[in-house]
């Protein structure tokens, strides 16, 4: 199940901040692996401006998530890159991993999702841990916050878990639809709602989609979304496998080979369950992404934007 430059796959996980990386997606509609695009003046991917960004915050470990074909990219690439900055482990997502009793349906290929993709890191981790896409720019200032956050004293009877919102408006691709986490949260700041909306297309500067029932819904440009960045604790793994163990069970996975076994799902779950309860953190992070092949002339000019600011040096790791 992993694959490591500091062996974690038996005895005990090591302490510190680390921060989880989900890049075990396929990226269909991108046509390729996306995760290591080159967007920055020197090569570098949006990755690399994360674990950029999550250093400088005070995380200390990078989990990367990936499916066993991709470990020598990742290593010829950013491994090498990184060899000398932090310590990487490499954890495998796996169709086959499940749990005792389940076996894979015959027509899968696709991934389980990123809530399976979160249970595989579970040997590497030992502690609070952040979780990230791979293909995803959050800025400088929600490392920060969620740094803190974890940080913190988090007194009371359930877990308490962190996501870092953003707005809709700038997460939507002009090309094509995208999914996101929409998210409601009360006054206090408590995150009380979020669902996965699969396709959400761009409307003017918010977004719409159909429900299953063949509703239309307008959501604005303002309204809060999750760009599945987490802050966890371990408790949060027990949830995982169970519900896991559900969602495989379910007669609507055997049906649909696509479907997907998803954080917001299980967080919702939790949060319905009281079995966790999410802080929703504020923050001045700029979102950008690429989920098609066109949105990468876009992130390029994004990047291009900051470097010549003198947010981020002109070669990252110089």
């Amino acid at each position: 199940m992993t694959g490591s430059d500091s062996k974690h796959g038996s005895g005990t996980a090591p302490d510190g901040l680390p921060l989880v990386v989900l890049a075990a997606g396929i990226g269909n509609r991108y046509g390729g692996l996306k995760q290591l695009e080159s967007v920055g003046p020197a090569g570098e991917t949006l990755l690399e401006y994360s674990i950029f960004d999550a250093l400088r915050a005070g995380f200390d470990r990078i989990v990367l998530v990936i499916r066993p074909e991709t470990e020598n990219e990742f290593r010829t690439s950013l491994g090498s890159r990184l060899a000398d900055r932090v310590g990487v482990s490499y954890v495998y997502q796996e169709l086959t991993d499940l749990p005792d009793g389940a076996s894979l349906p015959s027509r899968r290929s696709k991934p389980w999702g990123t809530g399976h993709a979160v249970l595989a890191a579970e040997p590497a981790i030992g502690g609070p841990f952040a979780v990230i896409n791979a293909d995803d720019f959050y800025g400088r200032d929600a490392f920060r916050v969620l740094a803190e956050f974890m940080r913190s004293d988090r007194p009371g009877s359930i877990p308490t878990f962190a996501l870092a919102g953003f707005e809709l408006g700038p997460t939507l691709s002009d090309v094509g639809p995208v999914s996101r986490g929409l998210c409601r949260a009360n006054e206090a700041g408590w995150l009380e709602r979020i669902v996965e909306v699969l396709e959400l297309s761009k409307i003017g500067n918010g977004g719409r989609y159909t429900d299953a029932a063949g509703a239309e819904h307008a959501v604005p440009s303002d309204a809060l979304v999750s760009m599945n960045m987490w802050g966890f604790t371990p408790l949060v793994f027990a949830d995982l496998r169970s519900r896991f163990q559900s969602f495989l069970g379910d007669r609507a996975t055997a049906l649909d080979s696509r479907r997907e076994f998803l954080i917001p799902d299980v967080v919702q779950g939790m949060i319905a369950d009281e079995r966790a309860r999410v802080r929703v953190l504020r923050h001045h992070g700029r979102w950008c992404g690429i989920t098609f092949p066109e949105d990468r002339s876009q992130a390029r000019e994004f990047i291009a934007d900051l470097v010549g600011k003198s947010e981020y040096p002109p070669r990252l790791w110089d």
